[in-house]
């Protein structure tokens, strides 16, 4: 498959199976978030796996929407970093999940981000201090995403070719 049949089949994936991921394909996943850019290649994310059910189902209340499908998800990784190794480690952790959800699709496997920086359960709890306890994580580093992987239930069908190119601008907006 080249690149651009993978922009367009890549979805999010919220069903899962129930098939494990194998360690082989779990070792290509974490080898393309090690070979994702980042800013001065200072490398500074951190990848925490997740594949204990019961820490996954608590990982699932994280927040009021948008995390429970990690109680489906075979395996999660959690994306973090410790701001004081770079200023830009939201955008290295970003760039390190989306190179692994192309990887999985590549591997026939799909996934999903589950935003955890800036969001809040209803009593005003951040998200992130949640994940912090689950894990044992330290102060220290700042908690971007987690992102649920697994063998899609069913297949999104994928991208269409309308592009909002209205939205390209050439030099000036």
């Amino acid at each position: 498959m080249n690149f651009n049949e993978l922009l367009m089949k890549r979805r999010s994936c919220r069903v899962f199976t129930e098939q494990l991921i194998d360690a082989d394909a779990v070792s290509e996943l974490l080898s393309a978030a090690l070979r994702a850019p980042t800013s001065m290649n200072r490398r500074a994310w951190h990848f925490i796996v997740v594949d204990d059910k019961a820490d996954l189902d608590k990982l699932a209340d994280i927040k009021e929407h948008g995390s429970e499908l990690l109680r489906k998800a075979p395996m999660a990784v959690v994306l973090l970093a410790d701001p004081k190794d770079t200023d830009c480690y939201i955008e290295d952790c970003a760039i390190a999940a989306i190179t692994m959800q192309y990887q999985a699709e590549a591997l026939g496997l799909g996934s999903c981000w589950v935003q955890v920086r800036g969001r809040y359960l209803s009593d005003g709890t951040p998200s992130a201090e949640v994940v912090r306890g689950i894990l044992g994580i330290p102060d220290t580093m700042e908690i971007v995403c987690i992102v649920a992987f697994g063998m899609p239930a069913k297949k999104a069908a994928p991208h269409d070719d309308d592009l909002p190119w209205e939205q390209v601008h050439l030099n000036k907006f």
